[in-house]
């Protein structure tokens, strides 16, 4: 395949999955000898973007609320302005990959083109959280899944898909699933970092933003009735808020909280068990890098994603969520015992290469039937 040019469109690159995921593709792309461009609506950084690849950045930190109603025509027209003036500059894109809800709504009402747009969380569920936040929000969330009507839609997972199909709140174009890409050789290289902030000893991980989404009530409420009182790493990016609520449930003197870390790889290495207690997820990317990175891991059966990374004998360390119990269960049975992680079967599905190869195919014509 020749050389293609491709702009991975995000809201910002804040240290979430999204944006890991977005950084993993473009610089697999740039290897392979494509012409990857980042395009970043809002300038908020936790990553380091790859040397070689370009970035735009379309609005400053003087830019509020872009897409509330008053402002989202005017938004939308200074996108399509801005994504035609990079092309303008380097050449037309062959693929758009939009990913997150403010760059779907904004490249949806732009009617930019080729765009695929990749979601990455459950709809259905991020719904119901806005929806107890009241109508203003729930309103606005559903807007911007809205938006997804009509297009050609990339699903992480095939939860996700699934729950798409079987709701039909949102009626895409198109619809396929490609997994989240992961290159196991950098991540256990990077695994192999020394860092000299890791404690010594056993301890459990958990990584993820301090957010409802991700259930630290629900793995405080288990690690407080574990019957091996190990100490739990949280990587996160608010320890302050984290810290307030272990407090809140009695385990504040177990808990380590270094903060978000760029390479957290080192840390899941060392640990001896890592804890998903999520509500939802798109994929639950933590849980492959744990098992890559040879830690035992234990996950709520959550929508969407964990079930298709812990499968054979893996599932059974899958507890159901919001149940605290069950998940310490899991817990100290992880700790006794585990299947190997020689070769997980999930580690073939989510293969750098074959992940980009996917992405790649989009960019050429459909075969004619």
């Amino acid at each position: 395949m020749s050389g293609k040019r491709i702009a991975l469109v995000i809201d910002s690159l804040a240290g979430g999955g999204a944006e890991k995921i977005v950084l993993t593709l473009a610089t697999e792309m740039k290897r392979l000898g494509h012409e990857p461009h980042l395009l970043v609506i809002s300038p908020n950084y936790d990553y380091v973007v790859p040397e070689g690849i370009p970035l735009h950045v379309c609005f400053d930190e003087r830019d509020k609320h872009i897409i509330a109603w008053w402002r989202l025509g005017r938004s939308a027209a200074r996108v399509k302005q801005w994504i035609e003036g990079i092309e303008q500059a380097h050449g037309r894109f062959d693929l758009i990959l939009s990913n997150l809800d403010k760059s779907n709504l904004l490249l949806t009402r732009a009617g930019v083109a080729p765009l695929y747009i990749v979601v990455h969380n459950s709809i259905e569920e991020e719904l119901k959280r806005e929806r107890k936040l009241g109508p203003l929000a729930y309103l606005t969330m559903l807007r911007t899944k809205k938006a997804l009507d009509g297009q050609a839609l990339i699903t992480v997972s095939k939860g996700i898909a699934r729950e798409i199909s079987q709701t039909g709140r949102v009626a895409p174009r198109s619809m396929r699933t490609i997994y989240n890409p992961f290159d196991m050789d950098a991540i256990r290289a990077k695994a192999e970092e020394v860092n000299p902030d890791i404690p010594e000893g056993d301890y459990l991980i958990h990584v993820g933003r301090v957010a409802r989404q991700k259930r630290h009530d629900i793995l405080f409420q288990a690690l407080a009735k574990m019957q091996k009182p190990l100490p739990l790493v949280l990587l996160c990016n608010n320890p302050k808020k984290a810290m307030k609520l272990a407090k809140k449930h009695g385990v504040a003197d177990r808990i380590i909280c270094p903060g978000f870390q760029a390479n957290p790889f080192p840390w899941i290495r060392r640990a001896k068990l890592l804890v998903l207690s999520s509500d939802y997820e798109g994929f639950g990317n933590v849980l492959a890098e744990g098992l890559m990175c040879g830690t035992p891991v234990v996950s709520t059966r959550c929508p969407h994603g964990p079930d298709e990374i812990l499968t054979g004998e893996l599932a059974d360390y899958l507890a159901p969520r919001r149940d605290s119990e069950a998940l310490s269960r899991k817990i100290d049975k992880a700790l006794c015992h585990y299947p190997s992680l020689h070769q997980c079967e999930i580690f073939d599905e989510v293969a750098i290469e074959r992940i980009v190869a996917d992405y790649l195919s989009l960019c050429e014509p459909p075969s004619p039937v």
